[in-house]
């Protein structure tokens, strides 16, 4: 897919500028306070790794998908938070800390959960079993554009704290550009494709996002966690990692099926969790 590859190669660079800009709005407190407190991060990662599975896996069958398409939901479910749900969680002003501390361990943990839970889905939808162990090079990729940047961010927000502070408006503004182009840039180039397969698992893929970020949000109110953890849960698994899912079906697997949903998952989830953090701001100042 030449959106794939286009997005693969200057993401990266984009979103680590993207997380330096995070840094600057964290502190060191922020990162021992959920030490202190870890419930949200366990309520996040049983939410990732549990609920939305078997929610894929459920709307499979009540939208009665092709077995490709069926394969390439789970490997979707399957697959961690991405880097942007830092950057919604930052513009709808969530727990950002949170957010990063979720990317961080789910980008580890899916070394194992994402080969287990696609591994067992190819099994139960094609009764073949298939070896996709994750790259150690990618584990370490996701770490260097998370962590590092924010590091640095927030030595920068230690050190100089009247730059970082006039520093953040541009950085948001960065970011929303950031995530506009490739929203912009997929529909453009993957038209065709996004239409034929957007009528067969179109409707799936959003029912499946919203109920992702519906579960995310409301999940941790229930619980009694605050309102600005909810807001980051709900956008760290309703903000899949779309690159590592559709490396997992092109690279790994070898199927340009399987990777449809995750492409049309990577536009719709940037266009709902927008609407989301829109609402959620405008909650906030009412």
């Amino acid at each position: 897919m030449e959106t794939t590859t286009a997005v693969v190669k200057i993401l990266p660079l984009a979103l680590a500028l993207i997380m330096l800009g995070l840094g600057l709005s964290l502190k060191v407190e922020d990162f021992t306070r959920i030490a202190r407190f870890p419930k949200p991060v366990l309520l996040g990662l049983a939410a990732q790794m549990l609920l939305l599975p078997f929610a894929a896996l459920a709307l499979c069958k009540l939208f009665n998908l092709s077995t490709e398409l069926s394969i390439g939901m789970m490997i979707l479910a399957a697959s961690p938070g991405g880097t942007t749900a830092n950057i919604f969680s930052h513009l709808s002003h969530g727990d950002v800390a949170l957010n990063i501390t979720l990317t961080a361990i789910n980008s580890v943990l899916a070394a194992f959960t994402l080969p287990l839970i696609v591994g067992l889905s190819i099994s139960y939808f094609l009764g073949e079993q298939k070896d996709i162990g994750l790259q150690f090079t990618k584990v370490i990729e996701v770490f260097a554009i998370v962590l590092v940047p924010v590091i640095i961010g927030m030595f920068i927000s230690a050190k100089k704290p009247a730059l970082a502070k006039k520093a953040d408006r541009p950085f948001r503004i960065f970011s929303l550009l950031v995530l506009l182009a490739i929203v912009a840039g997929a529909a453009i180039r993957e038209k065709e494709n996004l239409m034929i397969y957007g009528q067969e698992v179109g409707a799936a893929v959003l029912a499946f996002n919203l109920i992702s970020l519906a579960v995310g949000y409301v999940l941790p109110l229930i619980f009694k966690l605050p309102r600005k953890q909810a807001i980051a849960i709900a956008m760290e698994i309703g903000v899949h990692n779309g690159t590592l899912a559709m490396f997992i079906a092109l690279s790994v697997l070898g199927n340009f099926t399987f990777a449809m949903p995750a492409a049309i998952y990577s536009i719709l989830m940037m266009i709902t969790a927008g609407l989301f953090a829109l609402i959620l701001k405008k909650r906030e100042m009412t």
